[in-house]
């Protein structure tokens, strides 16, 4: 896996400008704050955050794939604000579960997301490389 962030740029914090690699695809759906259930056990923001993170990563282990292979991932956000004030406490979350691995990410504010009670969704690509 190559990061693609040009040395004349400032380093992005958080996240990669472009992943280059080559292997197996795999695409996961926007994945909100609920278990295995559909059950929502927070109607918090960070809580669901980790939700999500851990339910991708469960998604990723079915390819037998790890968090270090996802390569993008775009989250919806229904409350920018929510979202920058939690960042710190969110980037602790996100490197306790995914790890100090940094993909191309885009953040999105949307008015409302289809699920009740979903604060914001994440979906993800990961490649595992090829042997």
């Amino acid at each position: 896996m190559k990061l693609l962030n040009p040395e004349s740029w400032k380093k992005p914090k958080g996240y990669s400008n472009g992943v280059m690699v080559q292997g197996q695809q795999i695409y996961l759906a926007g994945q909100v704050g609920w278990n295995a259930d559909e059950v929502f056990e927070s109607l918090e923001f960070l809580p669901q955050c980790q939700q999500i993170l851990e339910n991708i990563v469960a998604i990723l282990a079915q390819a037998n794939a790890k968090p270090e292979h996802l390569v993008r991932m775009t989250w919806y956000v229904v409350d920018k604000e929510k979202y920058l004030t939690q960042q710190a406490e969110l980037g602790r979350i996100y490197r306790n579960v995914i790890g100090n691995h940094f993909p191309a990410m885009t953040l999105v504010e949307v008015s409302g997301l289809i699920e009740v009670g979903a604060l914001l969704e994440v979906e993800a690509t990961a490649v595992v490389p090829a042997e």
